[in-house]
This record gives structure tokens, C-alpha cells and sequence, in this order.
């Protein structure tokens, strides 16, 4: 899994703790890289308990490292976009002309 920021890739691990950092945004697991780990925002979700942003997501739910609440995924979490119906139209237009549909 690359970094969320900046794409870059882990290479093999050497013994010891990882420098890479794991964190929850929009409600999917994400890793940070040690140079991005620098950015004063890491635009990471915070456990509505406590405020930490040490998350952890995992089947379908969402649980903070520091006072241990657990919340569904999506349940209380940052609102996500939702996708225009005129996108969707287009979507479904071009893979019809790509898939020869009718």
C-alpha cells in the first residue's frame, strides 16, 4: 500500500519498529510516509470521543488506539462527496459505447 499522500511505496522492512505511520481517513486505512509524516495536516479522521487521531479501521468498524472507542465505519465519521447524477450518466454512456452495448 503506497502512501496516501505522495504515493510513495514501503521497501523491505529492516528489523525494529516501521518509521511509516498507519492512520484512518474517510474511513479507510491509509499509510504515511516518514517525509509526509512532516506535514503539520495530515487531513486525518479523529476518534469523536477524544479528539486522537490514533485510528485504526477493520472490519467495517473504527477504533481509537488511545481511549479504545469503537464506532462503524461511516457511523458519526466525515461526510463523503456524493457522486453527481449527471457523472454516473456519463459513466454508464461510456462504458456502453466501450462494452458495444445498446
Amino acid at each position: 500500500m503506497p502512501c496516501y499522500r505522495c504515493g510513495a511505496r514501503q521497501t523491505d522492512p529492516v528489523r525494529g519498529a516501521s518509521p511509516w505511520r498507519r492512520g484512518v481517513r474517510s474511513d479507510t486505512q491509509v499509510l504515511i510516509c516518514p517525509d509526509c509524516q512532516r506535514a503539520h495536516d495530515l487531513e486525518l479522521d479523529a476518534c469523536s470521543s477524544c479528539g486522537s487521531t490514533a485510528l485504526v479501521c477493520r472490519l467495517g468498524e473504527v477504533e481509537c488506539r488511545s481511549c479504545g472507542h469503537v464506532r462503524s465505519a461511516g457511523e458519526s465519521g466525515p461526510g463523503r462527496p456524493s457522486v453527481p447524477a449527471d457523472l454516473a450518466a456519463e459513466v454508464e454512456a461510456a462504458l456502453s459505447r466501450v462494452l458495444g452495448r445498446s
